[in-house]
């Protein structure tokens, strides 16, 4: 088993449990591979949440770096027992970020990334429903229809600044609107227009749409991109990697069994992964086929 998106305790604020625990455990619960992809350093204190207030820029960039060197030092230690890769998950705030994650990327030799859009306008629209409805008040007239429709401009701007190899949590804007999230997308025909825009774009550059399972811890039914999304990425020749976007011990590998069920509700026969080869990164492919006889999935049988 596999995931490309993590988070410990030890360096953001809202996770629990350390690196090593978190690492530990994906060893434990049998994965084969597992990504650990820290937030990057905001570069404004504007930027900063609410249990961040007592900190600096610089007290960001010098968490970061500790994270890169400890990852780095626990691929090695546990290089026999599972394939650890070391990357970041992306912010993109304000277009000044494409220079700040290219300064960061020259620093460090990411194995891979996850790019994520967390903010509209500025604003989170994750944290809370009182900020995503004051994120969904500064686009134009101030609906979830004008909110979805800048959110997935501003993620077109980071795929096509960035070009990540993984895009997180595709529709991450809908987490808060759940009755219009139960909805297909194509009531709102520009905001079709702009998801198939991205979507076009991610393909053709060959990056792989993350199949994000901490949706359903959420509340949500599914994982993110939802069925309408993901439908699209079939049709289109997209590719779907996994993730659980762990954020303690507690979250590695949770509902894997629940994101198992829609992709065979789907019908997607394969995910695509990464993977080292001679330390260098790249992207295989495995059948679901195969995937289903891995004993990984004996430790939900109760679930």
């Amino acid at each position: 088993m596999r995931s490309h998106h993590s988070h410990s305790g030890d360096y953001i604020l809202h996770a629990k449990d350390s690196l090593d625990d978190i690492v530990e455990q994906a060893i434990a619960r049998g994965f084969k591979s597992y990504c650990l992809t820290e937030h990057i350093p905001r570069n404004s204190l504007a930027d900063l949440y609410p249990e961040e207030k007592h900190l600096q820029v610089s007290d960001l960039e010098s968490n970061f770096d500790k994270f890169y060197h400890h990852a780095r030092q626990l691929q090695s230690k546990y290089a026999d027992q599972i394939t650890l890769l070391v990357g970041c998950e992306t912010d993109y705030i304000r277009p000044d970020f494409k220079s700040l994650i290219a300064k960061l990327r020259t620093k460090y030799n990411f194995d891979m990334f996850v790019g994520s859009i967390h903010h509209v306008k500025q604003v989170p629209i994750d944290l809370d429903l009182p900020t995503w409805e004051l994120a969904m008040r500064k686009c134009g007239a101030g609906t979830p229809r004008d909110l979805y429709a800048a959110y997935f401009d501003e993620q077109y701007a980071m795929i096509v600044d960035l070009k990540p190899p993984i895009v997180g949590h595709f529709d991450l804007i809908r987490l808060f609107s759940m009755q219009d999230s139960e909805k297909s997308i194509s009531q709102w025909p520009e905001v079709l227009a702009k998801v198939e825009r991205n979507l076009d774009y991610i393909i053709a550059y060959g990056g792989l749409i993350e199949l994000n399972s901490a949706a359903v811890r959420k509340g949500w039914t599914e994982p993110y991109p939802r069925a309408d999304i993901c439908k699209m990425v079939l049709d289109k020749g997209g590719q779907f990697c996994l993730s659980d976007d762990s954020h303690g011990i507690a979250q590695v590998g949770l509902n894997f069994h629940k994101t198992l069920e829609q992709i065979e509700k789907l019908g997607i026969t394969e995910l695509s992964y990464f993977d080292l080869e001679n330390g260098e990164p790249v992207v295989r492919k495995e059948s679901i086929a195969v995937i289903k006889t891995e004993p990984f999935w004996a430790q939900y049988k109760n679930q």
